[in-house]
C-alpha cells in the first residue's frame, strides 16, 4: 500500500517525467513524434518483404502474414524499448537522486509508461494494416467481437515490462554489465518468440527446444494478442493464466528487490 501511496503523492513527478521522456525521444527529428507511426510502418514492410515468402505463402493457417508480422513485432518492441530504459532510469537519474528524495521506483515505472504511451500511438499502424486489407479485400483479417479483449494482453505485457524493469534497474547499479547482457538476451528472446514464424512451421523435433519456447510469456502475449485481432477468436486460457501468473510473480520479486535494495543505490551512482 506504502507503493500505490507514493505513486499517488508523486503523481506530478511522475507525469512530468513521462512528459520530458516523450519530448526527448524525438527532440532532435525532424517529423518528431510521426516517427511512432513511420517507424513500425517501414520496418514491418521490410521484414514482410524478407520474410514473407518464406513463412507468409507456405503457412496457410497465418491468415494474413503482414499483420501477424506487426501484431509480434511492436509488443516486442514495446517489450525491449520500455525494459532498456528502465533499467538505466535509476543511472540516469543519478544527480536529482543524490539531490532530493523522491520514490526511486518512480524512475523505472515512469520509463516504462511512457513507452506504453508512445506504443498505443504506433498501434495506429495495426489499425491502417487492417483497414487497408479490408478495403482491397486481400486476405482481411477475421474481426469479431473478441477485438474488445485485445488490451488484456497488452496489459499483462505493460505489467510484464514493469517487473522486469524494476529488476533491472537494480541490478544495473550494482552491475553495469548488465546492460550488455541484456542486449544480447533481447536478440535470443527475439528469435525465441514467434515474431516472424509460426511455431508450426518450424517442425521441431528437439521437445525441449519447443519448451524453452513456450515457456516464453511473450510467445503467450503474443499469440492472445493475434486471436483477438487477427483470428477473431477467444485466446487460450492457459496463456491468459501463465502470462498473467508470470507477469504478477516479476512485478512482486521486481518490488521486493528493489525495496530491499534501493538504500544502496546512493552508494553506488
Amino acid at each position: 500500500m506504502k507503493y500505490f501511496k507514493n505513486l499517488y503523492k508523486y503523481r506530478n513527478l511522475m507525469y512530468e517525467i513521462i512528459r520530458k521522456n516523450i519530448k526527448l525521444q524525438y527532440r532532435d527529428s525532424v517529423l518528431g513524434m510521426f516517427w511512432t507511426f513511420l517507424q513500425p510502418l517501414l520496418t514491418t514492410i521490410i521484414l514482410v518483404i524478407i520474410f514473407g515468402n518464406v513463412f507468409g505463402r507456405s503457412n496457410k493457417n497465418i491468415v494474413n502474414y503482414p499483420i501477424y508480422l506487426l501484431c509480434g513485432r511492436l509488443l516486442y518492441e514495446f517489450y525491449s524499448q520500455s525494459t532498456k530504459r528502465a533499467m538505466r532510469s535509476i543511472r540516469n537519474s543519478a544527480s536529482v537522486i543524490k539531490k532530493v528524495y523522491v520514490p526511486k521506483y518512480i524512475y523505472p515505472v515512469a520509463n516504462v509508461l511512457s513507452n506504453f504511451i508512445t506504443f498505443c500511438i504506433s498501434l495506429s499502424v495495426l489499425v491502417c494494416f487492417i483497414v487497408f486489407f479490408f478495403v482491397t479485400g486481400k486476405n482481411p483479417p477475421h474481426i469479431t467481437g473478441y477485438i474488445f479483449l485485445s488490451p488484456v494482453p497488452i496489459l499483462i505485457l505493460m505489467l510484464l515490462a514493469i517487473g522486469v524493469g524494476l529488476i533491472l534497474s537494480t541490478l544495473d547499479v550494482f552491475f553495469k554489465d548488465i546492460d550488455y547482457l541484456y542486449e544480447v538476451f533481447c536478440l535470443l528472446l527475439f528469435y525465441l518468440t514467434p515474431i516472424f514464424y509460426q511455431l508450426g512451421s518450424l517442425h521441431i523435433t528437439n521437445r525441449y527446444f519447443l519448451t524453452l519456447i513456450k515457456a516464453n510469456p511473450l510467445y503467450s502475449i503474443t499469440e492472445m494478442f493475434r486471436c483477438c485481432v487477427l483470428y477473431g477468436r477467444m485466446f487460450s486460457t492457459n496463456h491468459l493464466l501463465y502470462s498473467l501468473g508470470f507477469a504478477l510473480a516479476t512485478v512482486l520479486i521486481g518490488l521486493i528487490l528493489f525495496y530491499r535494495k534501493q538504500d544502496k543505490f546512493i552508494l553506488h551512482l
